[in-house]
């Protein structure tokens, strides 16, 4: 069962033209407050010259003509205010998955088709007023809908997004400035620092740290000199580099998550939401009853072919319940409304409905269940002479300019411990090694492990980069000490993972990080399993393993790399704080970035498919009565249900609907 990441669109969706879709979700909304309007307007004269509303509020009002105005007015309405269920009707018939298009296009149809040919000469009776009034509810339901409901996904364009617009193209005559979608497999290009990485290629000259972790997951920045491949997308640190490109477009990395993603997409969009499937079900009553109905009349009594045509359309347009259009979108509208007050924003009615059924969690790691920087683990002194402080305050003062994510952990902790930055001269950075400057006459350097062993300086034992990175400090040659950094868990994941096991729900990471640092993040969870070194292909595969196992996946991620995962899994859930592509591509995001607030996902699911299933029996309840009678099973005894009490069942089932759905409130409290 795969939900939906178009279900935004009220309940059909143009699965055709999902990719290219030519309403952007807010001119859609408005296209139903207009048409709903609309429809109210033109609808009230129909309704006042309606014979039964008449007889209901005891007035008469009858002139000659009065049948051809509420005859020209209820063609208006059935084409304007009708049109988005007559054209939902045909993209659902394509689907082959009959639902509430389907269900409302057949009773207006009929309700119009026959009630003309009455005013036209038919002998019958009129159904003008029903097919107004169902038209005006049910637009109004499915604006209601729309409107608690974020817009259609943009997560290709997102991608799209990550590559810059311009590359640095070689010539011979030096560099000049390209269009990216203009590079060809062969070509050169320069990437300065800070620069993104254009396309996918092999460095030919010059040493950098890359940063991939929106792409890949890892942490650390990753150092990379001739020979080594870069992918588009990543972001260069602090080097120049020559690149030679050997993947551009279609072959890129980037592309193949595209592809990944938009596969998955389409997967999911195929599924139906609650009110869907019930409609579904009573598309097809709708029909049997009808036919069943016209054809005992017609073949096994005395009756006319008219009073059976009369009997057929009156059960179908009486399957079509008004408060089935209001049952589920009241419910849905103050759901997400209270979820959004409680960090959960949802993008996908499907996925919000199913997400009761979630029994393992996919977690990835960097920054989902960890905050994504790096945070200083310990200050460790070599040279008894200096305290933690001052190396603190030594390495703060080095890195005090720099945009590296080590950097950006060491000036946190130095501001967390309010020590004093010094002054510093002559600034040098050593590419991929590290950086070093003067203070106060002394060269104080902080490097990586590869410059020690360069200057052959004994590393100490205790500097493992089992969990993140080590950084050393050096007066001259001399180690006075090493700070070790690594990706900080977030507070609230403890509580997150520990509440969904005790719901019984599996609780596994898979990240793209090395294997040490995810086995110390696993014990430090306790979670049940995880998965290292994983690629972003082999996210979505794991997913796809679970999934064959019978189990129902929630995959909560952040990055780039997550994206397949998130499309692919039931429910996909994105961090707020991530990136703009893993939210595109989830159907609910965590605006808070709590990944504890899953365990509130997962129960205002409940309370909200509860209370739908509830409306949705009553919507339809008062329809076990009503289809016999109005087949007129009781004829020959004189019961036959008059158009009057019809309405008034109705309005009541209507209002009920409503009410119900206010008392989600009271079951939607925080826990």
């Amino acid at each position: 069962m795969k939900h939906n990441q178009e279900d935004q669109h009220s309940h059909h969706h143009d699965h055709h033209d999902h990719d290219h879709s030519h309403h952007n979700h807010d001119d859609m909304i408005r296209d139903f407050k207009q048409r709903f309007y609309i429809t109210l307007v033109t609808g009230l004269p129909v309704i006042v010259l309606s014979p039964m509303i008449q007889g209901l509020l005891g007035y008469n009002l009858q002139f000659v003509g009065a049948d051809y105005i509420s005859a020209s007015l209820s063609s208006f309405i059935f084409f304007y205010g009708g049109w988005p269920f007559l054209k939902g009707l045909v993209s659902e018939l394509r689907e082959r998955q009959p639902g509430m298009m389907t269900l409302i296009a057949i009773a207006i149809t009929t309700a119009w088709l026959y009630s003309t040919a009455v005013v036209f000469g038919l002998s019958g009776k009129v159904f003008y007023w029903e097919l107004v009034s169902l038209i005006a509810i049910m637009l109004l339901g499915h604006w209601l809908e729309m409107k608690s409901v974020a817009g259609a996904s943009q997560a290709l364009k997102k991608l799209a997004e990550l590559l810059p617009s311009e590359a640095h193209k070689i010539t011979k005559e030096g560099t000049e400035e390209v269009k990216v979608s203009s590079l060809q497999k062969g070509d050169s290009i320069l990437i300065k620092p800070g620069e993104k990485v254009p396309a996918d290629g092999e460095i030919t000259e010059g040493e950098s740290e890359l940063d991939e972790s929106t792409l890949t997951g890892e942490s650390s920045p990753i150092a990379k000199s001739k020979g080594d491949a870069v992918k588009g997308g990543s972001v260069n640190l602090d080097g120049s580099l020559k690149v030679k490109i050997n993947a551009s477009g279609e072959d890129s990395y980037l592309n193949k998550v595209v592809r990944l993603v938009s596969d998955a997409q389409k997967e999911k969009s195929k599924t139906q939401t609650l009110a869907n499937k019930a409609a579904g079900i009573l598309a097809y009553v709708a029909i049997i009853a009808g036919l069943v109905t016209f054809i005992s009349w017609w073949q096994f009594s005395d009756q006319d072919l008219n009073f059976a045509l009369e009997r057929m359309v009156t059960v179908m347009i009486i399957t079509c319940p008004h408060a089935l259009g209001l049952a589920v979108p009241l419910v849905s509208s103050i759901s997400t409304t209270i979820s959004a007050t409680n960090g959960l924003l949802i993008r996908s009615k499907s996925a919000f409905e199913a997400s009761r059924k979630i029994d393992t969690v996919i977690f990835d790691k960097t920054g989902t269940l960890t905050t994504g920087a790096f945070g200083v683990q310990e200050i460790y002194i070599h040279d008894n002479s200096f305290s933690e402080e001052e190396l603190l305050s030594l390495a703060a003062s080095l890195e005090q300019e720099s945009e590296h994510p080590i950097a950006k952990g060491i000036l946190q902790e130095a501001r967390k411990r309010e020590v004093q930055l010094r002054d510093i001269q002559n600034f040098n950075s050593m590419k991929g090694k590290g950086i070093e400057a003067d203070i106060d006459q002394d060269t104080y350097s902080v490097v990586s492990p590869g410059y020690l062993k360069d200057k052959q300086i004994e590393i100490p034992d205790t500097a493992t980069e089992d969990d993140g990175t080590v950084v050393f400090l050096l007066k001259e040659h001399k180690l006075l000490g090493f700070i070790s950094l690594a990706d900080t868990v977030r507070e609230q994941s403890y509580n997150a993972v520990n509440s969904l096991q005790n719901r019984g729900i599996q609780v596994i990471m898979a990240t793209g990080d090395n294997e040490k640092t995810a086995e110390k993040v696993s014990k430090k969870l306790s979670l049940d399993q995880y998965y290292s070194g994983v690629l972003p292909h082999e996210k979505s595969e794991i997913i796809e393993e679970w999934q064959s196992k019978g189990k129902f996946v929630a995959m909560t991620g952040d990055g780039v790399n997550d994206a397949p995962a998130l499309a692919k899994a039931n429910v996909g859930i994105a961090i707020g704080s991530g990136t703009d592509v893993a939210a595109e591509t989830a159907d609910i995001i965590l605006t808070e970035s709590r990944p504890s607030d899953i365990v509130r996902l997962i129960d205002f699911g409940k309370a909200t498919y509860r209370k739908m299933i509830q409306n949705l029996v009553w919507a339809t309840g008062y329809n076990v009565f009503a289809i016999p009678l109005a087949a007129g099973i009781l004829y020959n005894q004189g019961i036959m249900i008059s158009p009057a009490l019809g309405a008034a069942l109705m309005s009541i089932s209507t209002v009920v609907c409503a009410v119900n759905a206010q008392a989600l409130k009271w079951s939607m409290k925080p826990a």
